[in-house]
């Protein structure tokens, strides 16, 4: 199936005559388990951001997938399909289950008008440096989001990312005041006012020990991500407090992403 902007182009279908078409494509469809949603039924995206914890590590297999019914993802060629894990697409032999998945069920479910569009951008093992404006992954996230916004409306910005940040003191410490820097800007280039921005705090498990033998800096980043409200409007830090990790100390577990995913949904939902 061609893309859905370049099928609305030509032939002026609405995007519930599209979803109905993509329907039974969705698992459970054909059994009756989706149903299409009402004529005035509209898309609300949410951009995917940061590092490998974003674009999901968890163990993923048949029976921990969650239903992707009124869930879209924008895939790597600039299509919706349904939302089948893995989301994102950034290491195609690490990735797995992640938070998104969970947070998008939650806000279906919370709203049965409206359909959830994800637009997967995080990559694994990257700074912040590289997400800020004129970075390569800004822009390629920029040029994501606004060919999925021909579709729908941006509801929100998940972010999570801070682990390629936490090597040394200065970049810990400055973390938050260059966070908010990005945000503003790329809700200023995407014209979305004061859309919902929700950070997660990386994990509270004991990281590996460093090679030099150094305290590991993260509670510093969390410390900072903790103050994302206070720097711009509309923003809120989701807690990472008792969530297990894989076992390799950075990377949390899928019952902790899912769970992850729920908090992260609880904060966009005050927050709007």
């Amino acid at each position: 199936m061609g893309g859905l902007t370049r099928t609305r182009a030509r032939t002026g279908v609405g995007f519930r005559g599209l979803f109905l078409a993509l329907l039974p494509l969705v698992p459970g469809a054909a059994s009756g388990a989706g149903s299409p949603p009402p004529p005035e039924a509209r898309m609300h995206v949410y951009l995917l951001l940061g590092q490998s914890n974003m674009a999901g590590r968890g163990l993923l297999n048949e029976t921990n997938r969650l239903p992707a019914d009124r869930v879209l993802k924008f895939t790597a060629d600039n299509r919706w399909a349904p939302a089948v894990e893995p989301l994102h697409f950034d290491k195609p032999t690490m990735v797995g289950a992640g938070l998104g998945m969970s947070f998008a069920r939650a806000m279906a479910d919370a709203d049965p008008s409206v359909t959830i569009g994800l637009v997967p951008c995080a990559v694994g093992g990257t700074p912040l440096d590289r997400w800020m404006k004129g970075a390569d992954l800004y822009e390629a996230a920029l040029v994501r989001a606004r060919l999925a916004l021909k579709d729908g409306t941006l509801k929100g910005i998940l972010w999570h990312q801070g682990e390629g940040d936490a090597g040394t003191e200065e970049k810990a410490r400055s973390y938050a005041a260059r966070l908010a820097r990005m945000v503003t800007d790329l809700r200023a280039d995407l014209g979305a006012g004061d859309v919902p921005f929700v950070a997660g705090k990386l994990g509270e498990f004991a990281p590996r020990p460093s090679n030099s033998g150094t305290p590991s800096l993260r509670p510093i980043v969390n410390e900072q991500i903790a103050t994302i409200g206070r720097l711009i409007p509309r923003a809120a830090a989701v807690e990472s407090a008792g969530l297990t990790d894989k076992g390799d100390g950075t990377h949390f577990d899928t019952p902790a992403l899912r769970e992850f995913g729920l908090r992260y949904a609880k904060a966009m939902q005050a927050l709007r």
